[in-house]
């Protein structure tokens, strides 16, 4: 009789669990479209001083021009076009892009300022492709740069590493009109800039050299004011927002969601000697798959205070992974958790709290 009343008890204790826990309806993330790149071997020396119409860059193909942020969510074609283009050689990856602007303004001249103050351009790099420890860069039209490395994203306590320099890195700006003179309509500006491998490698422990097919996440913004002229100056137009038009959009206004951006793949061909085709690694969808877990868990936490202990709590057998058996498996420890999945080729993979993603059990 007492085996009996304690199996009842719990059998109740169990429902009562369950039925205290809030099983939230998941959101559906934004599409994962991330754009591809490829990046070819410089024909020859560079120079930079921000003229990008010069032979070394000739053959050099463009990216697609950029977008709202906001991507499908806003379907508008940016007032502006931008586009950027890049290539690499042993020592150094050179990006250039171009801005169409008919009001060239900047007023930002210290270096570290908060650059996208004024209308800029920014460059976002993650070569581990862990969201992790990646890499920011900010120029405005007088030339004026930021350069800082993210510990995490700001979602996940990420701290902004000021202090951090891109070392060697040489930028340059060129105009095509007058800054600062609302009297005429302006026609562009491009920039250029050579960024040192050795310091892009600095995350990378040990690394020397890239190699052929090796591929990046990558992500390019342009921020832009509405402006009004006042007494013969620019000046923002108040209370309106500022534009954010980038290469590979996240859904919503936050670059700061390096799983979103787009893929860089280096090639040993030289721009203009041939075409090296961009080749999709299926275990980025295993990746997806775990970032999509990770999106429920903050979800599930926010509903019940702690984080899922399971698969089925995330109801994980909705998410697929193209090609494969998706089977995650749920660990957690206190206030941590990793979710580790097989992936193609023999592999593991596996996401924890801080939104780190990487191969490994």
């Amino acid at each position: 009789m007492k085996k009996l009343l304690l199996s009842a008890a719990l059998l109740l204790t169990t429902a009562a669990t369950l039925s205290a826990q809030n099983t939230p309806k998941f959101s559906t993330p934004y599409a994962f479209e991330p754009p591809h790149y490829v990046c070819y071997r410089a024909p020859g020396s560079v120079t930079i001083d921000g003229n990008i119409d010069t032979p070394e860059w000739e053959a050099v193909p463009w990216t697609s021009d950029f977008v709202d942020i906001q991507g499908s969510n806003r379907p508008e074609t940016p007032r502006h076009r931008c586009r950027a283009k890049l290539m690499w050689d042993d020592t150094y990856l050179y990006i250039a892009a171009e801005m169409i602007e008919p009001h060239l303004w900047a007023t930002l001249t210290e270096r570290e300022s908060v650059i996208f103050h004024d209308n800029d351009f920014e460059v976002f790099l993650d070569v581990t492709g862990t969201t992790h420890h990646y890499m920011e860069f900010e120029v405005n039209a007088l030339g004026t740069e930021w350069d800082l490395m993210l510990t995490r994203p700001y979602r996940d306590g990420g701290a902004p590493l000021n202090a951090w320099n891109m070392n060697g890195m040489r930028s340059a700006v060129k105009l095509y009109g007058t800054l600062n003179d609302p009297s005429d309509t302006d026609e562009k500006w491009t920039f250029e800039m050579a960024i040192p491998l050795a310091t892009l490698f600095e995350v990378q422990y040990g690394k020397r050299e890239i190699a052929d097919g090796e591929q990046w996440r990558l992500n390019f913004s342009r921020v832009q004011w509405l402006l009004d002229v006042v007494d013969g100056k620019y000046v923002k137009r108040p209370k309106m927002p500022e534009d954010n038009w980038v290469w590979a959009p996240t859904g919503k206004i936050n670059i700061h969601e390096p799983e979103y951006w787009g893929f860089l793949q280096f090639s040993d061909i030289t721009a203009g000697q041939g075409i090296a085709p961009f080749v999709w690694n299926p275990n980025e969808s295993v990746k997806w798959a775990l970032r999509e877990l990770y999106y429920r868990q903050r979800e599930f936490r926010t509903a019940n205070g702690r984080w899922a202990s399971s698969a089925t709590e995330l109801k994980a057998d909705e998410i697929k992974a193209p090609g494969m058996d998706f089977q995650p498996t749920v660990y957690t420890a206190g206030d941590s958790y990793r979710i580790v999945a097989p992936g193609f080729g023999g592999t593991s993979w596996y996401i924890n709290n801080e939104g780190y993603v990487g191969q490994g059990k």
